[in-house]
């Protein structure tokens, strides 16, 4: 019992130790008893037991018989409330400002609408200082942009066959990947490397590349995109913009299946 008192020394701590107990309940799918908690987190068994009860008090997490705990539906109810509150443009633009600064390019975030892309933010400095236009209804059909290339491979090779026969893939450039085989060679390449890329296929003297940036279930949202000038365009943007759509994606909660592996 002393030591548990020792452990108690305000408020702060308390909420500390809430915070333990919520990320050792989140990482395991099955309840957990107090005993595992508490080795878990590394905290007294009292102090575990008097903070779950007040948690549980306030539906954090529910306390299941014989003595067991898990995530509460409180957490469900709030999680819902911020998701509907809080855009995916608006987790998106503070890593969009960082990484156009980087580069000194033009940065994109763009969503699927039917067999389109539509631009709902973007970046752009024309080289000089940043200012933020908004390109909310600007559209471009999916198979000649870096963005709506990540959407068709979401939906997959099994469904890319319909696409082309609605669309009939019509080029927009001579660069345009206008035949169903190209572009199933260039939606496995993607599948590959983990990022797409347009060379010059929407526009002649342009090129984009893009990464996907997916929420809590692991749906994509958006697609992430630097587009610059043919010739100032970097190889290494590829993991750059990849590294930033996975920032985005992780703020609307998004936990990747290998993360969530080894957190058990």
């Amino acid at each position: 019992m002393a030591a548990a008192k020792a452990e108690d020394k305000g408020p702060i701590q308390v909420i500390d130790r809430m915070m333990k107990l919520l990320d050792v309940l989140a990482s395991h799918p099955e309840p957990l008893g107090l005993k595992q908690i508490a080795q878990y987190t590394g905290l007294h068994p009292s102090t575990v037991h008097r903070i779950l009860s007040a948690m549980s008090g306030g539906r954090l997490v529910d306390r299941l018989d014989p003595g067991s705990y898990r995530l509460g539906m409180r957490l469900l109810e709030l999680g819902n409330l911020v998701r509907s509150r809080i855009s995916v443009r608006e987790l998106a633009l503070p890593v969009m400002r960082e990484l156009h600064a980087h580069t000194g390019e033009t940065v994109n975030l763009s969503v699927r609408h039917d067999d389109e892309i539509v631009y709902v933010e973007r970046t752009s400095s024309g080289r000089a200082a940043m200012r933020i236009v908004h390109m909310i209804g600007a559209r471009a059909p999916l198979h000649v942009t870096a963005a709506g290339k990540l959407f068709l491979l979401e939906e997959g090779f099994g469904r890319l066959r319909d696409y082309a026969k609605r669309t009939g893939l019509a080029p927009h450039t001579k660069n345009s990947l206008a035949t169903l085989p190209l572009l199933e060679r260039e939606l496995e390449r993607i599948q590959r490397q983990g990022w797409a890329t347009d060379n010059e296929e929407a526009e002649i003297g342009v090129r984009c590349v893009a990464a996907a940036v997916r929420d809590d279930s692991g749906q994509l949202l958006a697609g992430l995109s630097i587009s610059a000038p043919a010739d100032r365009m970097k190889q290494a943007w590829g993991p750059l913009v990849k590294e930033a759509a996975e920032r985005i994606s992780r703020a609307t909660g998004h936990r990747p299946a290998a993360a969530r592996i080894g957190a058990h």
